[in-house]
């Protein structure tokens, strides 16, 4: 198909064949889509299609369920002799003769299908209504004259494919034949059936991912967007799909995400949908990074091209210009006449060959009914270019001559202009699209740690592969000054690993067998072997870089302002234009062509490529520049809500304190022997996943102390632990299991327990039931960056809080040390969540900071999750940013740079309003009285300048450093504004007196 009116074609000459009921055609994605009953084929579409001079390959054929109807099936006698296709199986020849008589003898056949089904009835978020379960269709058959019962039975099932029935559902019934006559029948279920229309949706494509329920997200590669128009365009298309519940797409990444409904749309029905609008689409999971990085490359080299093609076409008209200036040029004379006839040659290859992809664009954006930054340009252009062509032609026509006459030019011609505006609109993408690729190279850098080849040791040898050859449980050789090519754990040998590039930790680590090492980490000194658990995307350097990309791709709460301008942006636009050419023309009673060219100007000036890179562009930079700090953040939205939190809630164990505690006293009561003691605590700690009991089971261990064998193990949230061992139930917890649970005294204890916790240790009973037998006191000391990070956060404004299990005394002792004065005590783990809500409900805005496993309910419920990690759980699904190392600095700077981020974003929608606002008016000619007059290809310099250096203000963001300010960032606004009101100054005197037209 070459254009839309293949599509008529094809359509309607296949609604003519009969038993054909509808027909869809869609010449951008190639797809065609019948709706047919017998008697007609696919053979026989197919053959249609072909006969038309097109070429057709069938795809898939899906049988819609009917709906099902009370009413009694029919006993309709069907005349087997022609019913059949051609093209379609007939029965078998039997060996008999009898049989074979019997082939040419007249046969009659009732047939009858019985339909019911089980399940639920449901409807979509439109209220319409479709049944989910189970269908079962039961055939039944007489056929007379038939010799055996399988040949009955072979009439049916054949005529059951010949009116295309025999596969609408999942059969259960069979067909019946009886085995001593020639017809076989079958009743049909005398029970009435419930007359439901059932809706059969389209299935989900091929390896799609089903997320919870039918509810599936999908990432989409889009290229050919221009504009924030083109997303919202792509957007507006996508959401028209039934089933899909939202789409976001994100001009400055080129990806589209989409949430919908596997059971009424699929992935391949998106990419059409797209296609449709006119713009290129794929899948994310399935594009190659490699391919995807050369088409980008290869997009920037067209700009490059069609830049320098149009800029050498336009030189020429641009000595032309300076010909009015200055009389003193070379050849000034003899050229005049020329400029004519010369401009329009060099004009209409650059109107119409650089410049179709604007036309390209506007058809599309028109087809969907809207219009678009192609639309404003093409427009323009096309407003200068055919006004002058028209002049040229009439003047012409008139002289007899295509040359102006002697010593002078053609008047009225603006050839110069239509070929400029394009110039330099291509020459501000050309430099966008290279802005664009240098905001994720983040991305690139990490691409490049990845090993190209692993060591492999298979069948006793070493083998260099490929590292997409990789497979788990490999062993893989790793020597000194290499790349460890995947995540895996030391089975031999030992090494120190330097894990910087990932993390941010500036020392190297130290690795023996049984730890866990990173993939595209270096290996620094020794030789060692591991076995390779993570391979491909499910390794910790690619689940990064999916996690950045996600995050760069995603939406910032702050974008929905742009997104508000930029959906009446053109419109308006276009309406502000219109109404400058009839006011200068029908009020002001200026000349058609001073009218026109500010028309012109105003439609090429206004463009929400600057709104709609404002945001996703700093996002970029922020997220990668992140990453290079050990700190990713998984999208807009966290960074937006890191510059509104007011106070931050740490949680103690892991977060504040190292998390690796260790027994400092061990005191007995009724039990005096402390061996003793430290067996029953360890034999009950031995199955408990806390950080203490893992303190206690490592002490007894470097005691020589074997715990004992418990059974009927318990643990008790926020308690403690219980177990049974020689007939006695033993428990061992804090003062809340033995008082409210026990029900036993602590007096005796207690003083000394109160000790203990005041100097920030962590005290446990050990006790029986009837009595207390001793205590073990644990001390996690702090890390030595708490302090520092706390004391930062609060000089920032914020507010700090501690929530943790231990009890008040202990929980103090260790917020003392941090410099945190609000402490929350005996916590449950269950209550955190709650505990962040009573602070949330005093009216500000709440960060937790925490290991992301225990305190997973907390930080889904702050304001923003900040979960604590060692790099090797970068998956961690509860919070908004994560951290590579256990440091709580980077707490600060995260929070530093979301606040950079924002701010850029905010000088990004200032610059992009500022813009408009200065430069319409001028474009306009409203201050035509002083003297300022844009011309319209200066206009179009301005317009694409305007995109660039947005794009280059978050560029700045690359320039972060946490310990000191980015002057060259902070002058940024006060600089591009200056610059951004000289250009505009400078261009509209530029234009005045003999350039104004």
């Amino acid at each position: 198909m070459h254009c839309a009116s293949c599509e008529t074609l094809i359509r309607e000459t296949l609604r003519e064949l009969a038993g054909v009921r509808d027909v869809k055609v869609s010449y951008p994605t190639g797809d065609c889509v019948v709706q047919a009953e017998a008697p007609v084929t696919e053979h026989e579409i197919v053959n249609t299609i072909a006969g038309l001079g097109y070429q057709a390959v069938p795809v898939r054929t899906e049988m819609a369920a009917a709906p099902v109807s009370s009413e009694p099936v029919a006993n309709t006698d069907v005349p087997l002799t022609g019913a059949t296709s051609p093209e379609q199986e007939t029965p078998p020849a039997s060996e008999h003769a009898s049989e074979r008589a019997a082939q040419n003898a007249d046969a009659r056949v009732r047939y009858e299908v019985t339909t019911w089904a089980e399940g639920r009835i449901r409807h979509d978020e439109r209220g319409e209504p479709y049944f989910e379960g189970r269908v079962t269709s039961q055939k039944a058959g007489t056929v007379t004259n038939a010799t055996t019962s399988q040949e009955a039975g072979k009439i049916v099932e054949h005529l059951a494919r010949t009116l295309a029935v025999s596969h609408v559902f999942d059969r259960v019934g069979a067909i019946h034949a009886p085995s001593s006559s020639a017809a076989s029948s079958v009743t049909a279920p005398s029970e009435p059936v419930q007359a439901i229309a059932i809706h059969t949706p389209p299935a989900a494509a091929p390896g799609s991912s089903v997320g919870e329920g039918t509810e599936q997200r999908a990432t989409f590669l889009v290229g050919g967007m221009h504009c924030s128009s083109c997303a919202g365009l792509i957007e507006r298309s996508v959401k028209k799909l039934r089933g899909v519940k939202e789409a976001n797409v994100n001009f400055a990444a080129e990806k589209a995400r989409v949430i919908f409904d596997s059971r009424l749309t699929n992935e391949r029905d998106i990419i059409g949908q797209i296609k449709k609008a006119g713009y290129r689409a794929d899948l994310a999971d399935k594009a190659d990074p490699e391919e995807e990085r050369k088409r980008r490359k290869n997009e920037m080299l067209a700009y490059r091209r069609r830049f320098l093609t149009s800029l050498a076409l336009s030189i020429p008209m641009l000595y032309f210009m300076f010909l009015d200036f200055f009389g003193f040029l070379p050849l000034r004379a003899a050229m005049l006449p020329w400029i004519g006839i010369v401009s329009f040659v060099l004009a209409t290859p650059v109107q119409f060959l650089i410049g179709a992809g604007f036309y390209r664009g506007m058809w599309s954006s028109l087809r969907m009914k809207t219009f678009n930054m192609d639309s404003l340009i093409a427009i323009g252009t096309s407003t200068a270019y055919l006004y002058s062509a028209v002049n040229f032609i009439v003047y012409a026509v008139r002289a007899g001559s295509l040359l102006g006459s002697v010593g002078e030019k053609i008047p009225e011609l603006y050839f110069e202009t239509s070929a400029f505006l394009i110039t330099f609109v291509i020459l501000g993408k050309w430099l966008e699209s290279k802005a664009k690729g240098r905001t994720s190279e983040a991305v690139k850098k990490l691409m490049g740690l990845q090993a190209k080849t692993a060591r492999v040791v298979r069948d006793g040898r070493s083998l260099d592969i490929p590292i997409d050859e990789v497979a788990q449980e490999d062993v893989i050789v790793v020597r000194p000054g290499e790349k460890i090519p995947v995540d895996g754990i030391v089975v031999t040998g030992s090494s120190a690993v330097d894990e910087s590039m990932l993390t941010g930790e500036s020392l190297p680590v130290e690795k023996k067998e049984g730890d866990t090492v990173i993939g595209a980490t270096m290996n620094k000194t020794g030789s060692f072997e591991f076995r390779a658990t993570n391979v491909g995307s499910k390794t910790v350097l690619a689940q990064i870089i999916k996690l950045i990309e996600d995050a760069q791709g995603s939406r910032a709460p702050i974008q929905a302002f742009a997104d508000r301008i930029s959906s009446w942006f053109v419109p308006a636009v276009i309406g502000i234009a219109v109404l400058t050419f009839l006011v200068w023309l029908l009020i002001l009673q200026a000349p058609l062509s001073f009218a026109l060219m500010a028309f012109t100007a105003v439609i090429v000036i206004a463009c929400p490529c600057a709104l709609g890179l404002a945001t996703p562009t700093a996002i970029m930079v922020s997220t990668g520049k992140g990453a290079e700090h050990g700190i990713l953040v998984k999208g807009g939205e966290p960074l937006e809500a890191a510059c509104k939190i007011r106070a931050v809630v740490f949680d103690k164990t892991g977060t504040i304190t190292k998390g690796t505690p260790e027994v400092t006293d061990i005191v007995g009561a009724s039990l005096t022997d402390e061996d003793e003691l430290l067996e029953i605590a360890a034999g009950l700690e031995a199955k408990s996943e806390h950080p203490l009991a893992e303190a206690i089971c490592r002490y007894a261990e470097e005691e020589g102390i074997t715990p004992v064998d418990v059974r009927e193990f318990q643990a008790i949230p926020g308690h403690g632990v219980q177990a049974v061992w020689n007939g006695t139930t033993y428990s061992f917890g804090n003062r809340k299991l033995v008082i409210d649970i026990l029900g036993l005294d602590v007096r005796g204890i207690d003083r000394k327990m109160r000790k203990l916790e005041e100097a920030g240790k962590t005290a446990m009973i050990l006790a029986n039931g009837k009595e207390i037998l001793g205590l073990i006191a644990v001390a996690d000391t702090i890390k030595e960056t708490s302090a520092q990070a706390v004391a930062a956060l609060q000089r920032m404004g914020l507010a700090t809080y501690m929530i943790t299990g231990d009890n008040e005394r202990t929980a103090r002792a260790i917020a003392k040390q941090a410099g945190i004065t609000n402490v929350l005590a005996d916590v449950l783990p269950e209550d955190k969540a709650n505990e962040v809500k009573k602070l949330q409900g005093t009216g500000i805005k709440v960060a937790m900071v925490g290991d992301g496993i225990n305190d997973a309910p907390a930080l889904a419920q702050a304001d923003l999750g900040i979960a604590m990690g060692s790099g090797t759980d970068v998956a961690m699904e509860t919070g908004g940013i994560v951290l590579m190392k256990s440091d709580l600095t980077d707490v600060v700077t995260a929070v530093k740079l979301a606040r950079e981020t924002l701010g850029k974003v905010k000088q990004n929608l200032f610059f992009s309003l500022f813009y408009n606002v200065i430069g319409i008016p001028i474009a306009a000619r409203v201050f035509a009285g002083v003297g300022l007059i844009l011309k319209p290809e200066l206009a179009g310099l301005a317009m694409a300048l305007s995109s660039v250096s947005v794009v280059m203000n978050s560029l700045l963001i690359r320039g972060f450093k946490p310990n000191r300010r980015n002057w060259v960032s902070a002058a940024a606004p006060v600089v591009m504004t200056t610059i951004l009101g000289a250009i505009f100054i400078g261009f509209a005197k530029l234009s005045a007196g003999p350039m104004a037209g």
